[in-house]
């Protein structure tokens, strides 16, 4: 594709970023779009993947015809047969008239099905015949009908392993798949999320009419190096909320650290692979290092606390610290840390440090014979391993800290709420 071509289609739908994963995406999308195959969109949720689905109905021969958006999992299982196909009057409860169902009322057009996976399996069968002959029967009536629809779909889980749950046809997972397109998130485009922030910064300023908001060199890594679990969404959400609760208009690493602490949850370091980078090439790497012996001198201090608790619930003497402050020596210092903020004077100065005087020598560390029996009956209980498990304790207590409220214990889960009904249902809880 012509590079005046994607960057049209990428102004015409405020489409920000020059990653390679994206404009390969995009590539995809519109050679596709002439065509009248059925398109699989992927991806994590918040990337975008609905505006692709609308640049492909755009470029293709139906663009003059209806192009409708519909969320599978926001449709209760009982009526989405309904709503896709229609009914007769009669039919069900409720139903006091004929009613036209997507299909039919969308003739000619594009249906975008998101969250496609949420199909109940009854529904699946009734798409599939819609995808290989066009004929589908309205609910309560015996009429065959003809639609002449393009299915874009759309998901953010892994079909395939759906299909080996029996969760999924197999046979509508090909029929779906003819043309795969994967939008990728926010973590695989880095070199965007800067690109992204500006725009989203200068569209609130505009919209709240205020002086856009900055980021400083430091705050800029902060945004570079954080997940992004949220994606897009999750990052113009974070621009507004910066635009409007922002005093100042440059922001900063420590502005970032009071207002939104989140984005400072720690990941394991990862080997650099030069996105990112800045003059100065070590800068971010420095960044980093020193926010992960930061974390470290925080852990190793609540390790000391959690120690010198157990020295005095056991009765016990403390080492003398001669050769751990010998072995420190050998530590190098840095920048970062400071040797005493290691092996530090707080052990003498704790009421739970007896030194040795003179010749005498230290009582071992031992516990009291009075408890030996509560560990003797300590046992060491392994985790889980299994996916069924650590999605029911995760269910379990996001339904314990909204007190059984689906709809809040389904957002902190980011799932849908017909998803946890039927996960509720599926582990009995």
């Amino acid at each position: 594709m012509a590079t005046n071509q994607l960057q049209s289609i990428k102004a015409r739908y405020g489409i920000v970023g020059s990653s390679k994963l994206l404009d390969a995406a995009l590539e995809t999308a519109a050679r596709v779009a002439p065509t009248d195959l059925t398109v699989n969109i992927t991806g994590e949720s918040g990337v975008g993947k609905e505006v692709f689905s609308k640049i492909i109905h755009s470029l293709s021969s139906r663009k003059h015809n209806e192009f409708i958006a519909v969320n599978c999992g926001a449709i209760p299982e009982g009526t989405i047969n309904s709503e896709l196909f229609g009914h007769e009057k009669g039919s069900f409860t409720g139903a006091t008239g004929d009613r036209k169902g997507y299909f039919e009322t969308v003739n000619g057009g594009t249906i975008f099905l998101d969250e496609i996976a949420e199909l109940p399996l009854d529904t699946q069968a009734l798409l599939l015949r819609v995808l290989e002959s066009g004929e589908f029967i309205r609910v309560g009536a015996s009429k065959v009908q003809k639609t002449d629809v393009r299915v874009i779909a759309a998901t953010n889980v892994d079909l395939q392993d759906r299909v080996n749950k029996g969760k999924f046809r197999e046979d509508l997972y090909y029929r779906l798949n003819t043309v795969p397109i994967k939008v990728p998130a926010l973590q695989e485009r880095r070199e965007d999320i800067l690109l992204l922030f500006r725009k989203f910064a200068h569209d609130f300023a505009e919209k709240y009419r205020m002086q856009p908001i900055k980021l400083d060199e430091r705050a800029e890594l902060v945004l570079e190096n954080y997940r992004w679990p949220g994606n897009i969404r999750e990052l113009k959400n974070v621009a507004e909320q910066l635009s409007v609760l922002s005093e100042e208009r440059i922001i900063t690493a420590e502005s970032l650290q009071n207002t939104m602490p989140q984005l400072f949850n720690r990941n394991l370091p990862v080997p650099s692979n030069g996105f990112g980078q800045k003059q100065g090439g070590d800068f971010q790497e420095r960044e980093l290092l020193y926010k992960v012996l930061f974390d470290m001198k925080k852990d190793l201090k609540d390790l000391k606390t959690m120690y010198f608790e157990l020295i005095k619930s056991n009765n016990l003497r403390m080492p003398e610290m001669g050769n751990l402050r010998q072995l420190s020596a050998n530590f190098p210092q840095n920048e970062y840390a400071d040797q005493d903020d290691f092996v530090s004077d707080d052990f003498a100065n704790d009421p739970g440090y007896f030194p040795r005087q003179g010749n005498e020598s230290a009582r071992p560390i031992i516990i009291d014979q009075k408890n030996q029996g509560a560990y003797d009956r300590s046992e060491v209980e392994e985790a889980p391993l299994a996916m069924e498990d650590i999605e029911k304790e995760a269910i379990k207590r996001a339904l314990n800290k909204y007190k059984g409220r689906r709809k809040e214990a389904a957002e902190e889960l980011k799932i849908s709420e017909r998803t946890l009904y039927r996960k509720i249902k599926e582990y009995g809880l």
